[in-house]
């Protein structure tokens, strides 16, 4: 079973970057997908972005051109972050699934793997 801990949180000013990784013990999935999800006080949790297993990206529209993700090696994933804004605050979380991309709805979330998550915020 794989396990996931995030790491790279922390805070940053409006207009700054962050860089989050995701590292797994035990091996990774390889012809899964993986994705990041950001939960704000008093929000559900939502999708920021997912990679599959062909390399192929998804960005969500709040993201798009400011967040990239990425597969750094076999057992890390990362979320580069740039050009933050205050609306970014959140728990992060990355997670996984070998059969289809994490998701949430309606309050739950659906996936084999997620982690603790990292916390972010961003101050203007």
């Amino acid at each position: 079973q794989v396990q996931l801990v995030e790491s790279g949180g922390g805070s940053e000013q409006a207009g700054g970057s962050l860089r989050l990784s995701c590292r797994a013990s035990g091996r990774m999935y390889n012809d899964g997908c993986m994705g990041w999800f950001r939960e704000a006080p008093g929000k559900d949790r939502e999708e920021v972005a997912h990679i599959l297993s062909n390399g192929k990206t998804v960005i969500r529209d709040p993201v798009q051109g400011r967040f990239t993700i990425s597969r750094d090696n076999a057992n890390t994933l990362a979320l580069q972050m740039n050009n933050l804004k205050p609306e970014d605050t959140g728990m992060y979380y990355c997670a996984a699934d070998r059969s289809f991309c994490p998701y949430c709805k309606s309050g739950r979330c659906y996936g084999a793997a997620w982690g603790p998550g990292t916390q972010v915020a961003v101050s203007s």
